[in-house]
């Protein structure tokens, strides 16, 4: 069980500091389409470590940094109290990413297994979330197509235990300035030009842990 006594004291020395749904909606979108919106999404002349048009703090844009020895190459770590996600990669570092969770009691602390991923997704609300929030949920029970503005963003990650789809999903967001924050109805947001980076380095069949807020 992932305790946050156990996230305090292992995760603290995993990784250093800086080297220096289903588919209810109808149609997808064309590769030219998909294309037109990625550099929709791309600020122009874009630095994973410097390009900042979002107003991030500096510490959440990607970054390199060392792993602890023993962590398997491919595999995710979600920080939720310092809101980082980190992707293991091979030779001892892994890249860093500023990430919003779940608001309240939603974030759920688990381990998972990316079963599946997509790039400009689909996304329809669950059945909980539009009990919950109908005045924000209830209008895409129906789902909601893929694009900019699509709640999934630019690509999804998608949360298994073993067989079964969590309904959980690393994802990106147009509530870019959501980073850092607790703010989502559980799923791991990133910014989309940041998970466009990561999407393509990460293989269907890794372990993602989420540790405890």
């Amino acid at each position: 069980m992932l305790t946050r006594r156990h996230f305090i004291m292992t995760t603290a020395t995993m990784f250093s500091g800086p080297i220096v749904a289903p588919l209810s909606a109808g149609t997808w979108p064309s590769e030219a389409q998909k294309a037109e919106w990625d550099a929709q999404v791309t600020p122009p002349y874009y630095d994973p470590a410097t390009s900042n048009p979002w107003g991030l703090h500096p510490r959440f844009l990607p970054t390199r940094v060392l792993a602890k020895d023993g962590l398997r190459p491919g595999d995710i770590h979600v920080d939720a109290v310092a809101r980082y996600l980190y992707h293991v990669e091979e030779g001892g570092t892994a890249m860093r990413y500023g990430v919003a969770i779940g608001r309240d009691d939603l974030y759920e602390p688990g381990i998972y297994t990316i079963r599946r991923k997509v790039r400009w997704p689909h996304w329809t609300p669950t059945r909980s979330m539009i009990e919950r929030e109908p005045d924000l949920y209830a209008q895409y029970e129906d789902g909601m197509e893929p694009g900019p503005d699509n709640a999934l963003g630019s690509r999804a990650l998608y949360l298994y235990v073993g067989e079964r789809d969590t309904y959980l999903r690393i994802h990106g967001t147009p509530f870019s300035r959501s980073i850092g924050s607790r703010a989502s109805s559980g799923c791991v947001r990133m910014v989309m030009a940041h998970i466009n980076g990561l999407f393509e380095q990460v293989d269907i069949g890794v372990t993602a842990r989420l540790y405890p807020a």
